[in-house]
């Protein structure tokens, strides 16, 4: 009953939406699935001094949704406000994206996910592992650039994996990916060739991994002594 009623609210809020201005959400539905990148950040610009607050929102509930690729939007927001501010607002907004991802999934879905699980030994396994490890796995994972964020949020949501875990992994893995994938967007549009900032993105990203794997291993030699 509890999840009909926020299914129901969900859609209220398109409804309402709707309501207020009905060329709204056919406009923007239409924008998300041409992908454009350039048409997008000229919507965007054109909310003049709330264009910093539509952006976010708008970035916020395609992470939600998973769709269409975040890069389109990371790259809008680095032609629109600069490579650091761009890639700021981008990680701010799509770590609280996958974040009421991870919420809802798991709300409408963890449940049935539990089920099937427990009847499985390797899929018990599993998710005790993400219990206790998942936030070295996401952190990795989410430094990926170009990997699909919906595939994540829902191996995240489904999981064992802690709310806190997820949102700190989510957040510290998306500063080089969104980086990357924005200074390549940014670069491409605006046929600039500055591998400098590109090459310090990467240093960044090779050394969070490397500690992420190093405390990884510390971590499983540790509690493996414990046993």
């Amino acid at each position: 009953m509890v999840k009909a009623g926020a299914a129901l609210a969900i859609l209220l809020l398109f409804a309402i939406i709707h309501l207020i201005n009905p060329a709204f959400l056919p406009h923007m539905f239409g924008l998300l699935a041409r992908g454009d990148i350039q048409e997008t950040a000229s919507y965007i610009a054109s909310f003049g001094s709330w264009a910093v607050v539509f952006s976010f929102l708008l970035t916020l509930f395609v992470n939600a949704l998973g769709f269409p690729p975040a890069i389109i939007f990371s790259t809008a927001n680095t032609l629109i406000f600069g490579i650091v501010w761009g890639i700021v607002l981008s990680v701010i907004a799509e770590t609280i994206g996958v974040a009421f991802s991870f919420i809802l999934m798991r709300f409408f879905f963890r449940d049935a996910a539990e089920k099937i699980i427990s009847k499985n030994k390797t899929l018990s396994n599993i998710d005790k592992y993400s219990g206790s490890r998942g936030f070295v796995v996401m952190l990795i994972a989410r430094m990926v650039p170009y990997f699909p964020s919906v595939m994540l949020n829902a191996l995240g949501a489904l999981s064992a994996m802690s709310f806190r875990d997820y949102v700190i992994a989510s957040f510290v893995g998306k500063f080089p990916s969104t980086g990357i994938e924005a200074i390549i967007g940014h670069d491409t549009i605006t046929h600039q060739e500055d591998p400098t900032r590109l090459v310090v993105v990467i240093i960044f990203a090779i050394l969070l991994i490397a500690g992420a794997w190093w405390y990884e291993r510390s971590a499983a030699k540790k509690a493996a002594k414990d046993l």
